[in-house]
């Protein structure tokens, strides 16, 4: 099947959105997520990014429940003073692995090492990411948006399938966003890559936080039955070091626009811990959040023939069998 042109993407979605779907965004911008403080001594925890802003306040949630850490971070200097850190204040188990995973070999170092460790992996967090307002090329030349937040989670979460299946059950959650919807008319899947059409940066970040949201269906109903699930959140507004890397004209609009209405990453934290470990939504998958209400998607993130076509691209991109 070939893409949608802009059209027929049009013709096909626009009638499917609802305007109660918006209004329900709307409302749950303002809303502060449900909190758990259940205990969660000694069962691991895996977080990617978990040196700053989200992943780190995450760990440290974790950490104050008495969950084991596995940190999968880029810098070795910042992965040692969080973990010695979060040992000394809550006395639990914090280690880490090294591994830049915009790289698919590090992807797939990653995921092999998780896939052979003796405990069971309670929860997964797909955390790291980032924000690029100028298109930028990883060393496998993919697009660097697509690569972090999308393909990273998928080989992760193919290589270490059978470990999670193996268990009585695991949580596989990822850090997503309600900036899917910056890409509108969905996933052109012939230009995964943005190397056809001009490039933008919410654009980009758009398809590729819908892409995560089309491959979380198949992915869903694949270990439906398995103990395993797999739920994606949007984390608020939150003030984070994201997009430092773009130029001084982002970084002032972030610093005067968005940081003043930003909220504290402690806030994603509570909520990634409740989904994480509330018995409440048990079984649940499949799902989106923001924060912790449950929330139906755009159209396009619902598009079942586009996930399934997705789905074999991403397999082929990442190297998987």
């Amino acid at each position: 099947m070939t893409r949608l042109t802009t059209l027929q993407a049009v013709r096909k979605y626009w009638p499917q959105y609802k305007w109660s779907s918006i209004w329900e965004m709307a409302r749950n911008m303002r809303a502060i997520p449900e909190v758990c403080d259940d205990d969660f001594a000694s069962k691991l925890v895996v977080i990617t990014g978990g040196t700053s802003g989200i992943g780190y306040q995450t760990a440290r949630k974790y950490a104050s429940c008495g969950a084991k850490l596995l940190l999968i971070n880029r810098n070795e200097n910042k992965s040692v003073a969080v973990c010695d850190k979060l040992r000394a204040e809550f006395g639990v188990d914090c280690t880490y692995l090294l591994g830049d995973l915009s790289r698919l070999d590090h992807m797939h170092r990653i995921g092999q090492a998780l896939s052979e460790l003796n405990d069971p992996i309670a929860v997964l967090i797909h955390n790291a990411g980032s924000y690029l307002s100028r298109r930028t090329a990883t060393m496998d030349g993919l697009e660097m948006n697509f690569a972090l937040h999308h393909l990273a989670p998928l080989v992760i979460n193919h290589l270490v399938l059978d470990k999670l299946t193996s268990q009585e059950s695991s949580r596989i959650l990822v850090n997503s966003s309600e900036g899917y919807r910056f890409a509108i008319w969905g996933v052109r899947t012939d230009d995964l890559n943005w190397e056809k059409r001009r490039y933008t940066g919410l654009g980009a970040y758009g398809a590729a936080k819908m892409s995560q949201l089309l491959t979380m269906m198949i992915f869903a109903e694949s270990v439906r039955g398995t103990g395993v699930t797999v739920n994606a959140m949007h984390p608020g507004v939150v003030r984070t070091n994201t997009g430092h890397e773009n130029g001084k004209l982002y970084r002032r609009f972030k610093e005067y626009f968005i940081d003043p209405i930003s909220q504290t990453p402690q806030v994603a934290a509570e909520a990634l811990y409740f989904l994480g470990v509330s018995t409440s939504i048990e079984g649940k998958s499949g799902c989106f959040f923001h924060l912790t209400r449950e929330e139906e998607v755009a159209p396009p993130a619902r598009d079942l023939d586009v996930a399934e076509r997705l789905w074999e691209i991403s397999h082929a991109m990442g190297k998987l069998g």
